[in-house]
């Protein structure tokens, strides 16, 4: 199975370093250009299925890599991570730090706990390759849930601080499984 991991285009919210969660957003400007560069730079590919979060920012990004040609099915475990009382603020106010740690898995201010998260998409993930062990899968998540599913789709080992290096709007890789 072959997997596609994408993190959806820039909004605004993004843009202005501001928390989203689960809030429904919009593609920016900057965010439509950077995936007209990414359906650019995949359109030689072919996938089977492609999943997505059902918040508008990731179907908006599926829908325009793309379009008719492959089915694309909305998935609940693929939703952001909840963020609680913190949606809508800065980013500087989230220790995002303390909020990544498996071991001690914080739900301060109504956060999703980081294990309800990778939960959540381990299901998805094992339900696609029971499903679909030969297709070619695109998923087109938020950044929480992306940096979930490549520690999963990587085999890490799921303990201690989990939160490694940013992952920009629209960031793409692929995995064989």
């Amino acid at each position: 199975m072959k997997v596609t991991l994408i993190r959806h285009g820039q909004t605004e919210e993004n843009y202005l370093k501001r928390l989203q969660g689960r809030s429904n957003c919009l593609l920016n400007d900057t965010g439509r250009r950077q995936v007209l560069r990414l359906k650019n730079k995949l359109s030689a590919l072919n996938y089977d299925l492609c999943f997505t979060s059902p918040l508008i920012r990731c179907f908006e990004t599926a829908i325009v890599i793309v379009g008719d040609r492959t089915e694309i099915i909305r998935d609940d475990r693929l939703i952001e991570r909840d963020m609680g009382e913190m949606e809508g603020r800065p980013v500087e106010e989230y220790n995002a730090f303390t909020f990544w740690d498996y071991k001690r898995n914080r739900s301060d201010y109504g956060v999703e706990p980081i294990r309800d998260m990778i939960g959540r998409c381990s299901e998805f993930l094992e339900e696609i390759k029971e499903k679909y062990p030969d297709k070619s899968i695109m998923i087109v998540t938020h950044g929480g849930p992306y940096r979930a599913l490549r520690h999963l789709l990587k085999g890490d080992k799921l303990e201690g601080n989990l939160l490694d290096g940013k992952i920009e709007n629209c960031s793409c890789e692929e995995f064989e499984i």
